[in-house]
């Protein structure tokens, strides 16, 4: 399997624990990056093997090293989960050695109907769990993802806990940031959520993000706030893990770290801009109350991207049509 993206990653992690449960005597060996490692660490007869993009693995040839690295773990059959240039080089190298292949589909033409300006065909498209469960069906493998099983969670160190002062409150995560601008919710209206939820001395506020921009921000939320911390930049991504896998909720954008958070089992609720749960990317095991979208009768254009990718003018205050007192509202009613 050929992965990329954090979201990307994500995603695929409840899909192989399925797997892995309902096919107990099959081997599973995930090709990513080496940074993913730690989403799928503790998951049985699973092996994970780094994808070398910079030197080993880079290029044409690269990928031809790739693919006889791989060879050599005896491989039966390649799923590939990423439907990109490079996987399918891959996935035809092992297709052309006689090996069985799947490769996802992303379903373009009915994401273009979705988020188009005109004749919107406005409806669910398969989520990205029912594609990569399509693709194992494909190699023999149908799965149920009904009856999902997830990880423990993760005892804490102590440095995590001195931290955030120790776990004697419920614990509220909140990633405001995403790839674009256009999935962000205004930071003035991020700030009144946060001092709403403030206010309630039993729960605690725990901000992520990273890069130097973002942690300024998070600083600024942050530090007017007893129960209220900033994480980023203070832990490294395995312990980050840890942390979210022991959140009572995750507040976040649609973004990886949504599917982060989803994939540990967390209670996430989402905000929508530009983009739309209806487009499958809504995190796994979530329910779609939980998706608070941008209002649709006073922008009829959404959703107008896919990813959030595309700017449309005079849609940039989307997002402002969500408003703190629902957000806070749905965070109160999932704890």
């Amino acid at each position: 399997m050929r992965l990329s993206a954090m979201g990307d990653v994500a995603m695929t992690v409840p899909v192989l624990r399925a797997f892995v449960k309902q096919y107990p005597t099959v081997k599973l060996t995930v090709i990513s990056r080496p940074f993913f490692k730690p989403f799928f660490d503790g998951i049985p007869n699973l092996e994970f093997f780094a994808f070398d993009e910079k030197k080993r693995h880079k290029g044409f040839l690269g990928l031809v090293r790739l693919y006889n690295d791989v060879k050599k773990l005896k491989i039966d059959a390649f799923a590939d989960l990423h439907n990109v240039l490079r996987s399918k080089v891959v996935s035809l190298l092992f297709a052309l050695s006689g090996k069985k292949r799947a490769t996802v589909d992303k379903g373009r033409e009915g994401k273009k109907e979705l988020t188009r300006a005109e004749n919107k065909i406005f409806k669910q498209l398969p989520t990205m769990f029912q594609r990569h469960s399509k693709v194992f069906e494909e190699l023999g493998f149908p799965l149920d993802l009904s009856n999902p099983s997830f990880p423990e969670k993760a005892v804490l160190s102590a440095e995590i806990l001195e931290i955030i002062g120790g776990k004697n409150q419920k614990l509220i995560g909140i990633a405001p940031f995403a790839q674009y601008d256009s999935k962000v919710y205004p930071i003035d209206l991020m700030k009144e959520v946060v001092a709403k939820l403030a206010e309630n001395s039993a729960y605690k506020i725990l901000l992520f993000g990273g890069g130097k921009k973002e942690i300024e921000i998070l600083d600024s939320l942050s530090q007017q706030y007893e129960n209220v911390i900033n994480m980023a930049g203070k832990i490294k991504f395995q312990q980050e893990l840890q942390l979210i896998s022991n959140l009572d909720v995750m507040l976040s954008m649609d973004s990886g770290n949504a599917h982060i958070a989803a994939m540990l089992g967390v209670k996430v609720i989402t905000l929508w801009g530009a983009t739309h749960p209806y487009a499958g990317f809504l995190p796994f095991n979530q329910s779609l109350e939980n998706a608070l979208t941008s209002d649709r009768n006073q922008y009829p254009q959404l959703p107008t991207s896919v990813y959030g990718n595309k700017v449309v003018e005079g849609y940039e205050d989307a997002m402002r049509s969500i408003s703190p007192k629902d957000i806070v509202e749905k965070i109160q009613l999932s704890i």
